[in-house]
């Protein structure tokens, strides 16, 4: 495989398993050296052990990334071992199929609390590192002549229109494409990249959850909710983590060095049906 990102140091949050998991072995397939943080470390260390077998460095990282002073510690931690870092994908997530009336305030607390603010922290924390990692005469120019980071967010298909049984995911979701233009446009002149990916129909354990509640919801069999989505995908199957950690992998890579701002689909074409 081709190695795009040879000597980077990378941070992937939620990448102990699903697709941040994909994620974290494509960047360190690529070669870079890769952060591996998740709220379960002993499946982050799963992982990272994984990226050394590739023959990359790796450390598993144990964060929660609704608490802002735990992202900071783990910025700090990260240089303190690698002395930079390069690339940022914020994957970590956590999603609920419910019906809006019965929403409760914890469960958008949760919602919102890992999957907008987490992410807009953790590039708050990671954009001010590398900022540090710009020259000063870069700096004192006005503009940066070349890349100095790539940060790619989470979003999903969810966050291109309403959501009937979820409404704060889908809010949160909608969320971070406005995030990801904004940091965007606040980092250009450091010529930060910033872009987002959002992911269809993946058979992850987020998934399974939202076909699980959805069954529930509806009194139907287990599997069905993800069987009506499949079908109306243009392409006719599910998308793999490998599908999103090849289009992650690409916008950190510097073929997407004028690429900004962006929220780039991994969905088979099911946006596409609704445009």
């Amino acid at each position: 495989m081709e190695q795009r990102l040879n000597g980077k140091i990378a941070i992937v949050t939620g990448s102990g398993q699903g697709i941040g998991e994909a994620v974290a072995l494509r960047l360190a397939q690529e070669g870079a050296d890769v952060v591996v943080a998740d709220i379960d470390l002993e499946k982050a260390q799963q992982t990272a052990q994984d990226i050394r077998a590739l023959g990359r460095q790796a450390t598993a990282y144990g964060i929660d990334v609704a608490i802002v002073a735990e992202i900071q510690r783990m910025v700090d931690s990260v240089v303190a071992e690698f002395g930079r870092v390069d690339i940022l994908v914020n994957c970590a997530g956590v999603v609920q199929a419910k019906p809006f009336l019965e929403i409760t305030e914890d469960d958008w607390d949760r919602i919102l609390g890992v999957n907008l603010k987490g992410t807009t922290f953790c590039i708050q924390a990671v954009a001010a590192q590398m900022i540090r990692q710009v020259p000063e005469q870069v700096k004192a120019a006005g503009r940066a002549d070349r890349s100095y980071g790539k940060i790619v967010n989470f979003s999903s298909i969810s966050g291109r229109r309403g959501r009937a049984l979820q409404l704060h995911y889908a809010a949160s979701k909608t969320a971070i494409i406005s995030v990801t233009q904004s940091a965007a446009l606040s980092l250009s002149s450091y010529n930060i990249n910033v872009n987002a990916v959002a992911p269809g129909v993946v058979p992850t354990a987020m998934w399974e959850q939202i076909d699980r509640q959805c069954s529930h919801i509806f009194g139907t069999e287990p599997g069905q909710a993800m069987s009506d989505f499949i079908e109306k995908i243009p392409l006719k199957r599910a998308g793999t983590t490998e599908d999103v950690a090849g289009a992650v992998a690409f916008l950190c890579s510097s073929d997407a060095d004028y690429i900004t701002g962006q929220t780039l689909n991994v969905d088979g074409g099911y946006e596409m049906i609704w445009a």
